[in-house]
């Protein structure tokens, strides 16, 4: 889907609007976890507030509506327990992708809250991409001048491919290079199952699975910055770009504060995804990710699966980490 601008100019930008504290849990989670099936979990002592980097031995069950096909792993980062269904072979994840190109650029250019970050020029070859009928883009003008915060809220809310192309080459020189980066960043994570071969997860080649999904969710929403963006509902960015909105429709239902959406036709429809626990639970998050939901069908078809299968499960898994 194609990033829909405001036509006029934008001076300065004003605050993006952010995720409600309310929540929506209660009798359909009860009824959920009712009538759906079960979760196996893992329970580790003393959990760091981000999360294992992997689950230990499964020592209980907890209900959870796990989506009939693809694949879906969980994780309470209180408690420490997760959880994941389907066989965790590596598939597409279309723009998930861009979670691990936002991990990389802020490992290596970190950012503080509030920081704009250094200024990046827009290069031709951005411009152009954001003219593409076949990919998701940002629009940009060659000459624009960009700090890193703006453009990290491209690539994250309306899934600029271009932005992540361009975010690459100022990193690393070239695409490729940065793609490098991204697999040594997704082996020191132990992501075992995991292959990038370009920074925006337009090709079908970078796969993945939910599982090694859900470590890197761990460890990328540590940063502050990552997570204030992925809370972000919209930005003005100004200029050539207008005002970017957030693909993820899921924000404030069912606890969630945010996530990346990725979708395609060999992938399906994806999502990683953080929610806040349910009243009575240990501080934390609810981590998860679900990918593969009705793959080789339409991008949006699969995109809505991901929506639907993703809300069922944080609504329950929130009211089952109760304590």
């Amino acid at each position: 889907m194609r990033v829909q601008s405001d036509p006029g100019p934008f001076p300065g930008r004003r605050p993006p609007a952010r995720v409600p504290a309310s929540v929506l849990w209660g009798a359909v989670a009860a009824l959920l976890l009712t009538l759906l099936g079960g979760w196996a979990v893992t329970t580790r002592a003393g959990a760091d507030p981000a999360g294992p980097a992997a689950p230990g031995p499964a020592t209980g069950r907890l209900a959870l509506p796990w989506p009939m096909g693809g694949q879906a792993s969980v994780a309470d980062t209180g408690s420490g327990r997760s959880g994941s269904s389907g066989e965790q072979k590596p598939v597409p994840i279309a723009s998930v992708t861009k979670v691990m190109t936002a991990y990389v650029v802020l490992t290596r250019h970190p950012l503080k809250p509030g920081e704009p970050g250094p200024t990046v020029t827009v290069d031709q070859r951005a411009q152009d991409e954001s003219h593409s009928l076949s990919e998701s883009t940002a629009r940009v003008e060659a000459g624009q001048r960009l700090n890193q915060r703006q453009l990290l809220e491209m690539l994250l809310l309306p899934s600029g491919n271009n932005v992540a192309r361009l975010l690459a080459r100022w990193d690393s020189g070239s695409e490729r290079a940065f793609v490098a980066r991204m697999n040594r960043a997704a082996a020191d994570l132990g992501m075992t199952r995991t292959t990038y071969t370009g920074a925006s997860g337009f090709e079908p080649t970078t796969t993945s699975t939910s599982d090694d999904q859900l470590r890197l969710a761990r460890a990328v929403m540590r940063d502050p910055v990552f997570r204030d963006v992925i809370a972000t509902r919209e930005s003005t960015i100004g200029g050539a770009t207008g005002t970017v909105a957030n693909t993820n429709r899921l924000l404030g239902t069912a606890g969630i504060v945010g996530g990346k959406t990725g979708s395609s036709t060999p992938a399906g429809g994806a999502l990683m995804w953080a929610a806040e626990p349910g009243r009575g639970a240990r501080p934390g998050l609810i981590l998860g990710v679900v990918l593969h939901q009705l793959p080789h069908t339409t991008p949006a078809t699969g995109m809505q699966a991901a929506f639907e299968a993703t809300e069922r499960l944080a609504v329950a898994a929130r009211q089952g980490v109760r304590r």
